[in-house]
């Protein structure tokens, strides 16, 4: 599909993008000059739009079949970059599979074949051996995240669904990590490399300070620092699930209210705890490198290292999650007096003077509302605006960030309104069928 500058820009405005960044216009059109290509940039910087530029150009409108594999390593960048895709609004068929996803849902997705397949190297490998869709028509293969795939266990999976695609011209790589090794069973030949990463020390769009805790146990002195920072929107990081579970814990008993992120979690907990943080429902989230990179997740004004990374490279995702594109951004290394700084850390931080006593951040502003219907029930955000303005008694002020899935939807309304809301719905009927419409858990 040929792509002009004002084809370019009408996707860019279905997606509310005025112009492509630096990177972009350098990436976009290398992914098409070269037959690999490696692009290294910062988490938050526009990868996806970058390579998906590149994807929709090399799609064909007369093939009918899966033309374009992005294999990724989290199920939420697999989602994410489905949400992108159908927003530009190409015309060109695109679906998502991964782990944890109803496989019947999927196959039943797979019978009019996509054109852009999205999924988990699992999941995939999965649908290549029961011979779900056919993958002789794969001309493009892009592997999103892969330094992370690799950590995460599934070079197996990778071998096998690369190996099993016999056609592949294109090779697009994209990751955030610097000095990364590629995998021969990728097939690169001749690997062209894009590089737009900039060292925390070179940017200037992030504050690095540090807070020094009395006690090693630093759950005192991270509320202060919540109090201090206040009703913004924070990520707090720790090492591992159970700290992350305890610390919530923790917070909570001190009147800050948060919610947890972790592998651990199920699927749906996990995609309804994060579009509770982008609704602006949940302020504070305590999680652990998962949510680092490959997550739809806009205007972070804070990261907090409650457990510092071992790797200079986690602690790069972690900042990636905020200060990206043109935004500012702090990260706090809270750490014991007592504790070693570590040496990715080259700059000299004074510490921050926090003052101990202060009042709790005030609370969020938004509750998420569950509904029981999604886009295979017909339901779409003017049904549920409407449903809600009309029969809810809201105003349009009154109503957040709605998200609608395939089953269910989520609505972000207004704290102070939604119990008279839920008692005037009670009995009422969205489009002629009763739903149940709750608060979300």
């Amino acid at each position: 599909m040929q792509l002009n500058d004002n084809k370019i820009s009408e996707l860019l405005k279905n997606v509310s993008i005025n112009t492509l960044n630096e990177m972009q216009k350098d990436a976009y059109p290398g992914f098409l000059r070269h037959r690999d290509t490696l692009l290294l940039s910062p988490t938050g910087s526009g990868k996806t739009i970058a390579f998906l530029l590149a994807v929709l150009e090399l799609m064909q409108e007369e093939n009918n079949k899966v033309q374009c594999l992005i294999l990724v390593p989290p199920r939420e960048l697999a989602i994410q970059i489905e949400q992108v895709w159908k927003k530009l609004a190409t015309g060109f068929k695109v679906s998502c599979c991964y782990g944890g996803h109803d496989m019947q849902t999927e196959i039943q997705n797979l019978v009019e074949a996509p054109s852009l397949l999205i999924g988990t190297p699992g999941r995939i490998a999965d649908h290549i051996r029961r011979e779900t869709f056919l993958v002789d028509g794969i001309r493009t293969l892009v592997l999103d995240e892969f330094d992370k795939s690799l950590a995460l266990g599934f070079e197996e999976e990778m071998s096998f669904v690369i190996g099993a695609i016999p056609k592949i011209t294109k090779r697009i790589l994209v990751s955030a990590t610097a000095a990364i090794q590629v995998p021969e069973f990728a097939g690169v030949q001749n690997l062209f490399v894009i590089d737009h990463l900039v060292s925390d020390e070179e940017n200037d769009q992030l504050s690095l300070q540090l807070v020094l805790s009395d006690s090693k146990d630093k759950v005192d002195r991270l509320s202060q620092l919540l109090c201090f920072i206040g009703a913004e929107s924070t990520i707090i990081f720790c090492n591992h699930r159970d700290a992350v579970e305890r610390t919530s814990i923790l917070l909570k008993e001190k009147g800050i209210q948060n919610a947890s992120f972790h592998g651990g979690m199920e699927q749906m907990q996990r995609e309804q705890t994060l579009i509770q943080f982008r609704n602006g429902s949940v302020l504070f989230l305590v999680a652990t490198d998962l949510a680092a990179r490959g997550l739809d997740i806009p205007e972070i004004k804070h990261i907090i290292h409650y457990h510092l990374p071992s790797t200079f490279a986690e602690f790069t995702h972690r900042n990636g999650r905020t200060a990206r594109m043109n935004a500012i951004g702090t990260a706090y290394l809270l750490m014991n007096r007592e504790e070693p700084m570590p040496n990715y850390i080259r700059k000299d931080l004074e510490p921050l003077d926090i003052p101990v006593s202060q009042k709790p951040p005030k609370p969020a502003l938004y509750t998420t509302i569950y509904i029981n219907g999604g886009k295979k029930d017909k339901l779409n955000k003017v049904d549920i605006v409407g449903f809600l303005s009309q029969k809810g008694k809201l105003l349009k002020d009154d109503i957040g960030l709605i998200v609608v899935k395939d089953f269910n939807s989520f609505v972000a309304v207004k704290k102070n309104k939604v119990n008279a809301m839920l008692d005037q719905v009670k009995d009422e009927k969205i489009k002629g069928t009763k739903y149940k419409i709750v608060i979300a858990k």
